[in-house]
C-alpha cells in the first residue's frame, strides 16, 4: 500500500512576514523558508503508517523552484522513500497545484494521498478538496486521527459541533490538522541517509496542465496595527464603552 503526500515550501512560521514596498508581493529575499507545518504533520502521519506495517511506500511531492528539493529532503530524512520535483518558477493557483497533483497520482496509484489542511502562506484551504473532486475519490479534511485497515481508513476530523468520526474506501484524500501528530526531531544520520534516496524531477509541461492565472491580485497590504485591550469592572462599564466609545450598540 502506497502513499503520497505533497508538502508546499513556504516562509518559515517563526518569520515576521513583510510586504514589499510597492505592494506587488511578500517579501521573501533573504527570508528563511521551511515545509509548511501542516504537510509535516502529514508525512509524520504516513512515515508512522509505514513503521507500522500498515503502508509500504511513502512518496514527498512538492511543486516550485529548485529550492523546493531542500524541503524533498526533510521529508525524506523524516522516512520517505522517494521524492518526486515538479520544477518551475511560475506561480501556480490552488487549482493548477490540485491538477499538478492529480497527474502524479493517476501515475503513481497511491491508496493514500496526504496534505496538510492549509498552507500558511496563502491559507486558501482549497486544494485537498478540489483534488478529491478531480480524481473523484473520498476526502477527510481537519484530520486528528487516523486508523488504516484494510482497504478502509478511519478518520476524526474536527467540526463545529465537535468531532466526526467516518470510514473511507481507498483510495482517499486526507487533509491534516494540528492534532494528529507531532513530527518528529530529524537525526544527522538520517539527514545524511536521505541524500542517498530518489529525487526524482518531473517536467511540468509534460503534465500538460494548463496553469494560466485566473485570479489577478491588485494589491498586497500589511493589516493595520492592533490596539491593545482594556479590562472592565462590571457588565455596565462594558455596556457604557460599547454603546459610547466603539459606537456598536
Amino acid at each position: 500500500m502506497k502513499a503520497l503526500v505533497a508538502v508546499k515550501r513556504v516562509v518559515d512560521f517563526n518569520v515576521k512576514v513583510r510586504v514589499k514596498a510597492d505592494g506587488s508581493n511578500v517579501d521573501t529575499d533573504n527570508v528563511k523558508m521551511s515545509m509548511n507545518p501542516f504537510d509535516e504533520i502529514a508525512v509524520e502521519e504516513a512515515v508512522r503508517l509505514k513503521e507500522a506495517g500498515k503502508l509500504s511506500e511513502v512518496i514527498v511531492l512538492s511543486i516550485g523552484v529548485k529550492k523546493c528539493e531542500e524541503i524533498l529532503r526533510i521529508g525524506l530524512a523524516m522516512g520517505a522513500d522517494r521524492a518526486i520535483h515538479v520544477e518551475t518558477d511560475k506561480e501556480i493557483e490552488t487549482l493548477a497545484v490540485a491538477k499538478i497533483i492529480q497527474k502524479i497520482v493517476e501515475k503513481e496509484n497511491p491508496d493514500l494521498i496526504f496534505l496538510g489542511k492549509q498552507a500558511i502562506d496563502n491559507e486558501a484551504n482549497q486544494v485537498g478538496q478540489m483534488l478529491a473532486a478531480l480524481i473523484n475519490a473520498p476526502q477527510g479534511t481537519f484530520v486528528s486521527k487516523i486508523e488504516l485497515s484494510g482497504g478502509e481508513v478511519e478518520i476524526t476530523r474536527e467540526i463545529d459541533g465537535g468531532l466526526e468520526m467516518l470510514v473511507l474506501k481507498l483510495p482517499a484524500v486526507i487533509t491534516t490538522d494540528l492534532r494528529l501528530n507531532e513530527p518528529r526531531y530529524i537525526k544527522l544520520p538520517n539527514i545524511m541517509q536521505a541524500k542517498k534516496k530518489s529525487l526524482d524531477k518531473v517536467c511540468l509541461e509534460e503534465l500538460g496542465v494548463d496553469i494560466e492565472p485566473r485570479i489577478e491580485i491588485l494589491a498586497y497590504i500589511e493589516p493595520k496595527p492592533r490596539t491593545g485591550g482594556v479590562k472592565v469592572q462590571s457588565v455596565q462599564e462594558l455596556v457604557d464603552k460599547l454603546k459610547n466609545e466603539a459606537k456598536v450598540i
